[in-house]
């Protein structure tokens, strides 16, 4: 559920999870870095074949050590003279966001650690000063500044613990908002701007560890169920030396609502978004740094919910920081429009299509760069826009039919491009902007030459209730229409992904132990109302209040539509799902049992009161006045109606979606004298890949309970 899933359902795409400083490219824009068998090189990005050594394996090596720093991250300063490297990194939840921080001063050709007297691994987020005169980092909940001129440290916060978090985010806030990096510097480098939440009233949700010890033990996760309250939160600015932390004064109650973004808008004034509770408020604000007053200048509402800020880091200013570029679903579609600092906006992106993400401002062109695809849900391409606004145009060449996606370089010239489709293996090259003509790169490597993909069919279908909704095929090797053949739908069916994307891996399934097509299965996936495709505002938002119910009949009466076809035989119908998918995939086995027969549920939430307040209040409303909608619509309320057969599974330490929901349901199922099977698997977390052969034996199970109830071939 929630970010998590992303993972689950795409096939080798980049996360786009704020983990990181991101490309570095070189001042000119036109080259950039990377790390390469141990090396930091730069590459000319328009001839791939010229690249410079920045830093050797030598140089990586710290005095006294035998081997190079594995550099996980790495930023230069402004100046470029000092690099800054991430190495020694561990998880947090989902990204390996703690670990160890050195500077090398290129000039004086030395190696430096940072925070010395911290733990191994501890420090998080660090960052440069504007001058390059300092580094900023999180470790143990507090921040710290380091002079590099004498590595001198300065704590700037000594109230952090397990709970009382500065700098970084609690569980929640870093699953559902995507926040993790918890500090700005301010453009004079004289102050550092920080979230605080304080956890210290969220119970904790004990995970037991039965197999690590002879006696089990609890592992306690700060985890805000549906109807807690959620961290306090605010944001507060501090100097550089130290004292006081002065705490921006904004309006509401700090527990009931959200801070998700916030940065400088000058050296003075802090921007931030707040949402309220329900999160169907947003609010625009800015803060004098020096005196904590904020001054709302721009809000919106919606009867569902609004969107968090596209992007944790960073705030899309242009015309000298007095406006900046904001999106909005107010007509109905995902636009853009500017906003000043008076609150007066001004529509971009005119028409009846979505924007699906910003991609570069270049003010210097007059131009915005944007992903959108206003004729297919399925497929994503570059467009671009005036900046006073206008119509747009694409810049995708037509030929790239499928998902593209742009890494666009700060002068907006050049761009490190993408594309892949369901028939295609990704390709990667460096085009030129707006012309968009390869530089360099292209190349299918040989070994994927060699790949059998998929023969995937793309198709829509009209349902009773007169939505059409996208979807994929795989049909079966040497199909023959004159036989009939077992259906396998994939299903997510939530807020947080799509499955119906033209993009290369999308319709292969990683669970399944040899070739589905080969072995003479159907395998499909429809796209419900409720899902993140660009397909306008009523669309994506029909499901508010309706998880477990809107989207289940979509697909329910989608699959319909596919049944009626003569060579789908309708006794052998299958459906699985992960996360969000797993709990579909309950709902349709016990809502619709005359249309699945046999379903497999992996890492599902069984009853929507155990999931993250977060999410799950985005979507569903809030309680005490909403609870019938969480009940009702939640597959443990349905459980009496299986009548197919059910594979259940299940990580036992699933922070995400915990162990509890499978327990629930098995009390569910047993009450009501019904038949299942269940596979836990150990002290694995929601993607079940933890410990030796755990992947290959989830796909084992999996393949095999399928084939033993819904069996491949045609008849």
């Amino acid at each position: 559920m929630g970010a998590a899933v992303a993972f689950l359902l795409t096939l080798g795409s980049a996360a786009q999870a704020q983990v990181g400083p991101g490309t570095q490219w070189t001042k000119d824009g036109y080259g950039y870095f990377q790390v390469r068998q141990d090396e930091i090189v730069e590459l000319d990005a328009r001839q791939a074949s010229k690249t410079r050594t920045v830093l050797s394996k030598q140089q990586l090596t710290p005095q006294g050590q035998t081997e190079p720093l594995r550099v996980r991250r790495f930023a230069l300063s402004d100046d470029g003279k000092l690099m800054l490297l991430n190495t020694n990194t561990k998880k947090v939840w989902r990204y390996d966001t703690r670990g160890d921080y050195w500077v090398y001063n290129i000039a004086a050709n030395k190696l430096t650690q940072l925070g010395k007297g911290q733990p191994e691994s501890s420090l998080m987020f660090a960052k440069f000063s504007p001058d390059g005169s300092k580094v900023a980092y999180v470790s143990g909940h507090n921040l710290y500044v380091e002079n590099l001129a004498d590595n001198r440290i300065t704590q700037l916060t000594s109230d952090g613990t397990d709970k009382l978090i500065n700098g970084t985010f609690d569980w929640v806030y870093e699953e559902e908002l995507d926040c993790r990096d918890g500090f700005r510097w301010s453009p004079d480098g004289q102050r550092l701007a920080y979230w605080q939440l304080d956890a210290q009233k969220t119970p904790n949700y004990l995970m037991l560890n039965t197999t690590e010890k002879l006696y089990p033990f609890t592992v306690p996760v700060e985890y805000p169920v549906v109807g807690e309250d959620p961290s306090r939160c605010r944001v507060g600015v501090v100097a550089v030396g130290g004292g006081e932390t002065k705490w921006m004064d904004v309006p509401g109650d700090a527990v009931q609502h959200y801070i998700p973004r916030m940065e400088w808008a000058d050296a003075n004034t802090l921007i931030l978004q707040q949402l309220n509770r329900r999160q169907n408020e947003s609010k625009l604000m800015l803060c004098t740094a020096a005196t904590g007053a904020a001054k709302p200048i721009y809000s919106e509402t919606d009867k569902a919910w609004i969107d968090a800020k596209e992007g944790a880091v960073g705030w899309n200013w242009i015309n000298k920081g007095q406006s900046f570029v904001w999106s909005s679903e107010k007509d109905g579609w995902r636009h853009l429009y500017t906003v000043d600092r008076n609150g007066k906006d001004k529509l971009l992106t005119p028409g009846n299509f979505d924007v699906i993400s910003i991609e570069n401002i270049d003010e210097a062109g007059g131009k915005i760069y944007f992903m959108a695809s206003p004729t297919n849900a399925t497929q994503r391409y570059l467009y671009q826009v005036p900046l006073k606004g206008g119509k747009a145009t694409r810049v995708t060449p037509e030929n790239l039919a499928g998902s593209n996606g742009y890494d666009i370089s700060p002068n907006g010239k050049i761009a490190l491009h993408n594309y892949s489709s369901a028939s295609s293996f990704p390709i990667s090259d460096v085009v030129s902007l707006p012309a968009h003509q390869r530089l360099s790169g292209g190349e299918v490597p040989e070994q994927a030459k060699k790949i059998k993909l998929p023969k995937t069919e793309f198709f829509q279908v009209k349902t009773a209730d007169g939505v059409t909704l996208d979807g994929w095929m795989v049909k079966p090797t040497n199909f023959d229409p004159a036989k009939k053949y077992p259906i396998v739908f994939m299903v997510y069916g939530e807020p947080a992904s799509q499955t119906v994307v033209d993009r290369f891996g999308v319709s292969s399934n990683r669970l399944y132990q040899g070739n589905m097509a080969d072995d003479g299965y159907i395998y499909a996936s429809l796209e419900n109302r409720g899902a993140p495709a660009p397909r306008g505002r009523e669309f994506r938002k029909a499901i508010y209040h309706n998880i477990g119910k809107l989207n289940i009949r979509d697909q329910a009466m989608g699959a319909t539509e596919v049944l009626k076809n003569k060579w789908v035989d309708t006794s052998r119908v299958a459906v699985w799902g992960w996360s969000g998918g797993g709990s579909s995939t309950l709902s349709l086995l016990m809502q619709y049992p005359q249309i699945y027969k046999t379903g497999i549920s992996i890492a599902a939430v069984d009853n929507q009161l155990n999931y993250d307040n977060i999410y799950q209040e985005r979507y569903m409303g809030l309680l005490p006045e909403d609870l019938h909608y969480f009940v009702d619509n939640s597959p443990l309320a349905h459980a009496k109606n299986l009548r197919g057969n059910l594979l259940l599974i299940h990580g036992t330490g699933d922070d995400n979606v915990h162990y509890n929901n499978a327990e629930q349901m098995i009390n569910e199922l047993v009450k009501n004298g019904k038949t299942f099977q269940m596979m836990a698997y150990p002290n694995r977390t929601h993607g079940i890949s933890e410990g030796e052969g755990t992947s290959r034996h989830l796909a084992a199970t999996y393949t095999k309970f399928l084939k033993e109830n819904c069996p491949p071939g045609g008849r």
